[in-house]
């Protein structure tokens, strides 16, 4: 690698902890997908829909991208969404990604459990003889659609609890604290599911440090408000809990006023189990590589740096010690390579 090339040490080996399948569908199949099943949407053509990705905040996204799904219908388009994401990944150099998906979502919206899961886990279960990508699914509690839809959601999945590793929490954070959800996250530890939730995105880090207490999550996603709170800073640090950011989602939802303002180089400062992810390529400016990049040129991130962050992405993935060592190795040799 030519070493004083930017781009030579921004696409390192790395596991993406922080991906919603459905917010990986590109403009160009939600189109396709809206004409073959029938589904209208108010949009011209796919230049107005993509037109329309500029959002002030998380609610107006969510106002679009729930609209957007309404064309997901049958087992052959899930199957699509989620080989979309990981022909996307390929060319990031994604080796592990663990993949959030929003069941309650598509359940409303009329489909049926079988297709939805019918074609994630074909996509997913072959994805690393496809792609060379090892994955599993992580499924979303949707927050503002309250706790009996979730406990009901939980007893809905366990039929394909083989196919799913954990559990997550997504959606509006305000209004819609942890302590809703501590018997449903009880439950599904009891069920052997890794447990992680979105929180100090919308949320302060008042609502980080319940949501840890109350359902002992071991992973913060988004997490760009812990740095708020020093107690809460030293919390993180000692347990090892990861906080998994999304530094261009983080600014094209308002989160953050501009990537410059980011709190990463200061989590990594303070020693945070702090990783890059995507979040949704399409929707907020690129994969995980582009995000990379990104940190690199506008946070002034070193190699060192984003060497360290591949290196946190597997450590705190939810995989086994073989394969972490595996591809921890992999790395490391990125890196020196690109010396």
């Amino acid at each position: 690698m030519n070493g004083g090339n930017s781009a030579a040490f921004t696409r390192p080996p790395t596991a993406e902890l922080h991906i919603h399948v459905e917010a990986a569908i590109d403009p160009t199949h939600i189109m396709a997908m809206s004409r073959k099943n029938g589904v209208p949407l108010p949009y011209l053509d796919e230049a107005d829909l993509r037109s329309r990705y500029a959002f002030r905040n998380l609610q107006e996204f969510l106002n679009l991208h729930y609209l957007n799904l309404t064309v997901l219908k049958t087992e052959e388009d899930f199957f699509q969404l989620a080989t979309g994401y990981l022909d996307g990944a390929v060319g990031a150099n994604v080796r592990r990604a663990e993949i959030f998906f929003d069941a309650q979502i598509h359940l409303g919206n009329g489909v049926q459990i079988e297709a939805l899961m019918g074609g994630l886990t074909a996509a997913f279960g072959a994805s690393q003889e496809s792609h060379g990508i090892s994955t599993d699914l992580i499924m979303c509690f949707s927050r503002d659609l309250g706790t009996q839809a979730a406990h009901e959601m939980l007893t809905l999945i366990m039929p394909y609890r083989d196919r799913i590793i954990g559990v997550g929490l997504d959606s509006t954070e305000i209004g819609f604290g942890p302590e809703l959800y501590t018997e449903v996250y009880a439950r599904a530890a009891a069920e052997g599911l890794h447990l992680v939730a979105h929180a100090g995105e919308e949320g302060g880090p008042d609502t980080v440090m319940a949501t840890i207490d109350l359902l002992h999550i071991k992973r913060v996603d988004h997490g760009v408000r812990v740095m708020e709170d020093p107690k809460l800073v030293e919390r993180l640090r000692t347990e090892q809990i990861a906080v998994t950011t999304c530094p261009l989602s983080n600014v094209a939802l308002g989160t953050i006023p501009t990537l410059a303002d980011h709190p990463l180089p200061r989590m990594l400062a303070e020693g945070l189990l702090a990783t890059v992810s995507s979040d949704g390529p399409p929707y907020f400016g690129g994969n995980v590589d582009v995000n990379y990049q990104a940190i690199h040129d506008e946070l002034g991130m070193t190699k060192n740096d984003i060497h360290l962050l591949a290196r946190n992405s597997f450590e705190a993935a939810f995989i086994a010690p073989t394969d972490r060592d595996r591809w921890l190795g992999e790395v490391d040799a990125y890196f020196a390579a690109a010396e």
